[in-house]
């Protein structure tokens, strides 16, 4: 049964995936605490937006011609030091979307992540995001942050804390100049912000 907490997740997820994804609109301590609870805090929340990663690639269509065949899989670059340990290859393992398999990346460099469907610019790069976004302008490639003001800046999905839920925005304007398309689910959810922010667009 599908969870009602999640309603953009469209492939059968496994339980634990299910969890994570009811936690993702549900409360997230981020509190200070003692250490060990403050370490378990941080991997809950990025299994969290491990999840959502995963769920945005659902609800996302690139050109066609981003992939040269049927057996192309889609790649997810992590771009900067990676906060997610072992939770985003676990989502993902043994997982497909449209019958590709998903394969994690992983640079210090943009230009090693130029085949990727989704890159996440880790915080590490928050003072180099306004030089690595040009680089990828003219790619299809949704970019997703959890840098500070990511989407304004020109990013295309960006996450944000809620009090204690992890939330998201979207530059619905930028996905366009991607050359993406956004179902109006994926919209209805997040945040618009950019040229679109007032228009309605969902």
């Amino acid at each position: 049964m599908r969870p009602p907490t999640a309603p953009f997740v469209r492939s059968p997820l496994r339980p634990w995936l299910r969890v994570c994804l009811g936690l993702a609109v549900g409360m997230l301590v981020l509190s200070v605490a003692p250490q060990p609870l403050r370490a378990q805090t941080a991997s809950r929340e990025y299994q969290i937006k491990a999840v959502f990663i995963f769920n945005f690639l659902q609800f996302v269509e690139w050109p066609s011609s981003v992939f040269s065949s049927d057996s192309d899989p889609i790649r997810i670059g992590i771009l900067g030091d990676d906060p997610f340990g072992s939770s985003l290859d676990e989502t993902v393992q043994n997982e497909t979307i449209h019958n590709r398999r998903l394969v994690i990346q992983r640079s210090h460099r943009a230009d090693d992540l130029k085949n990727c469907q989704l890159i996440f610019i880790a915080k590490s790069e928050n003072r180099r995001v306004d030089e690595i976004l040009p680089l990828l302008d003219t790619r299809p490639v949704l970019t997703v942050s959890e840098v500070d003001d990511f989407a304004r800046r020109g990013g295309i999905i960006a996450f944000y804390p809620e009090g204690k839920k992890v939330r998201f925005e979207i530059n619905s304007s930028m996905a366009l100049r991607h050359g993406l398309k956004m179902s109006s689910q994926l919209l209805g959810l997040g945040r618009i912000v950019g040229q679109n922010a007032n228009s309605g667009e969902r």
